[in-house]
């Protein structure tokens, strides 16, 4: 598939997902995404490094599965940039719900301080704007999550997303990272269902 036809995917997926939780109402919404379902939790260790990622306003939420892996003794990670054009890191996150110890980062989006620990997730949770049934993803465009995940074979990656997001199909690269799993509101989708 050409760069033209993923951009115009990804502009209808941004539209479908916008429209979807615009048109839920907020008692809906913060009921959501409030615990990690119990298949991924048999399969995760209990000295995992949890990645997880600081959601937009349409993205599916994190920071009730952040705060309840920190309850639970897992270090939590958030991507970190020193730049536009540095590699994703992963850096320590320890105040889910207050975020008092995020700040500003190249992208617009809030990101652990710079003078938080490095970490390295062995449980990643992922962005997507779409996804299908098989563990395909498709994201914003950046590259940084399958670059990240080609570096680190080992890390598992989980997928959270609306349901609306389901894809049929997507146009698949080779550079693109599977994920083991999908998580939304109402499925489980992949390796743990």
């Amino acid at each position: 598939m050409r760069v033209k036809d993923k951009s115009e995917l990804r502009k209808s997926l941004r539209a479908a997902r916008q429209d979807h939780v615009a048109a839920l109402p907020d008692a809906t919404r913060g009921l959501l995404f409030r615990h990690p379902p119990a298949p991924l939790l048999d399969v995760i260790a209990h000295n995992a490094v949890i990645g997880l990622y600081r959601a937009t306003p349409y993205e599916a939420p994190t920071s009730h599965y952040a705060n309840f892996f920190l309850e639970h003794g897992h270090t939590i990670a958030l991507p970190r940039f020193d730049g536009r054009s540095a590699p994703m890191q992963f850096a320590r996150h320890t105040d889910p719900l207050g975020e008092s110890d995020l700040e500003d980062g190249p992208f617009g989006l809030m990101q652990p301080a710079a003078d938080a620990a490095a970490v390295e997730p062995t449980v990643l949770f992922v962005p997507l704007l779409g996804f299908t049934e098989r563990g395909e993803r498709i994201g914003q465009g950046g590259g940084h999550y399958d670059r990240w995940l080609a570096d680190h074979p080992g890390t598992v990656a989980i997928g959270m997303a609306w349901d609306c997001q389901l894809c049929e199909s997507l146009p698949v690269e080779e550079h693109d990272m599977p994920l083991a799993a999908i998580v939304t509101p109402t499925r489980l989708y992949g390796a743990f269902a």
